[in-house]
């Protein structure tokens, strides 16, 4: 059986791990703690685990989680390698970003479409040549006033925002795993409707 591979978006180094655009390797990180698991380096250019989803106790599906250590702008290479590596389809790669034309705070998942500005996505779906590959979109909402949207994602959340980041953290985890545990369309009716992933 294939795993599924995950990959969280971000920009390496200290500098970068509190800004908003940092969203996607946060929720990687999320996952790790969940499965009691650390990310090591491999060889195409990321930090990976290998899982085995579900809850305690039950035996799911293999995934591999991964974070870039790659700019942005050069994650195609890094989502490439790792799926080829483990002979991962496109259709079980999930990438997981940040969004903001979606709400600050909110969740939506679908599969493929346009890559809205996001560089890493635009390097991954070169790297792929298709953009049918699943995205966990992570809502940090439009900046300020006539800030520019390339600044804005580059700062870290502010004071408001990181009190409720776990919780957002957390959101997001749990609706990649219920993508994979009941498919795009089923996870999107409970994620979308804000109702509970926990059943």
């Amino acid at each position: 059986m294939s795993p599924w591979l995950i990959v969280g978006l971000g920009n390496p180094g200290s500098t970068y791990a509190g800004n908003r655009h940092n969203v996607g390797a946060m929720v990687i990180d999320e996952l790790a703690n969940r499965y009691d698991t650390t990310l090591r380096a491999h060889k195409a250019r990321a930090r990976a685990a290998s899982i085995r989803l579900g809850r305690p106790g039950t035996s799911g599906p293999p995934a591999v989680i991964a974070i870039p250590t790659t700019y942005m702008n050069e994650s195609g290479s890094p989502v490439k390698g790792l799926a080829d590596f483990f002979k991962v389809p496109v259709e079980q790669i999930i990438v997981i970003h940040d969004e903001l034309d979606i709400d600050a705070g909110t969740i939506r998942l679908k599969r493929g479409g346009g890559e809205g500005g996001h560089n890493g996505l635009r390097s991954i779906s070169a790297a792929l040549g298709t953009k049918d590959y699943l995205r966990v979109r992570v809502g940090i909402g439009r900046p300020p006033g006539r800030m520019d949207p390339a600044a804005f994602v580059l700062k870290d959340f502010n004071a408001t925002e990181r009190k409720e980041l776990p919780f957002l953290l957390d959101d997001a985890a749990d609706a990649t795993e219920l993508l994979i545990e009941r498919g795009l369309t089923d996870a999107q009716n409970t994620v979308h409707a804000g109702g509970s992933t926990r059943s």
